[in-house]
């Protein structure tokens, strides 16, 4: 299994690039934000997702580990296979998936060209959790249309609180006093759970 490839870049499209090394040129396909993030010319590391089939021997590449992460999830999910994870990280930024996945906005996975309404639900059902347990505290916050109550879960399950027991303290103390900013949800939570 291939960690990564560091090359030159010898041909580079929206779709795909070739990078050289060791006198071998690989044909590495990649997702637009890969595209715009790796430069036009000189050299490159490509992180690597290797897919061997019957017929084939592909290579998907990714400018960071992180976005190779999110693909690694989204194909794990039944239904999407690497071209569709592809699509989705070609059409949303890796952060915009995650924040879709842990808002669980259906709406916004729909938006993707192959997506319909129930692929969408599978999508956040099956990684939601993951999501969060991967996400860094400050990744989680990245959203300006994060409300009180999910910055406050997004916190409390970022510190390591089951996420089942974490929604039902927070609605609680949410509705007993709905004005409480996230410090003092959280606060109050902690001493809770």
């Amino acid at each position: 299994m291939y960690e990564f490839i560091e090359g030159a870049i010898i041909e580079k499209t929206p779709a795909h690039i070739v990078l050289q090394d060791g006198g071998v040129g690989y044909n590495v396909s990649i997702s637009l934000f890969t595209y715009s993030s790796l430069p036009d010319s000189g050299t490159a590391r490509v992180y690597i997702h290797q897919v061997v089939r019957e017929d084939a021997l592909i290579l998907f590449g990714f400018a960071g580990q992180s976005e190779r992460e999110l693909f690694r999830h989204l194909i794990s999910v039944s239904g999407i296979g690497a071209n569709t994870a592809r699509v989705i990280l070609s059409s949303l930024t890796p952060d915009e998936v995650s924040v879709a996945i842990m808002e669980a906005s259906v709406s916004t996975l729909q938006s993707i060209k192959g997506i319909g309404q129930k692929t969408a639900q599978r999508i956040i059902v099956d990684l939601k959790d993951k999501i969060y347990k991967g996400a860094r505290v400050d990744e989680l916050f990245l959203s300006e249309r994060n409300t009180i109550r999910e910055q406050s879960l997004s916190a409390l399950v970022a510190l390591g609180f089951a996420k089942k027991q974490v929604e039902k303290t927070v609605s609680k103390l949410m509705s007993d006093k709905p004005d409480l900013t996230v410090e003092d949800v959280v606060k109050q939570a902690l001493k809770l759970l």
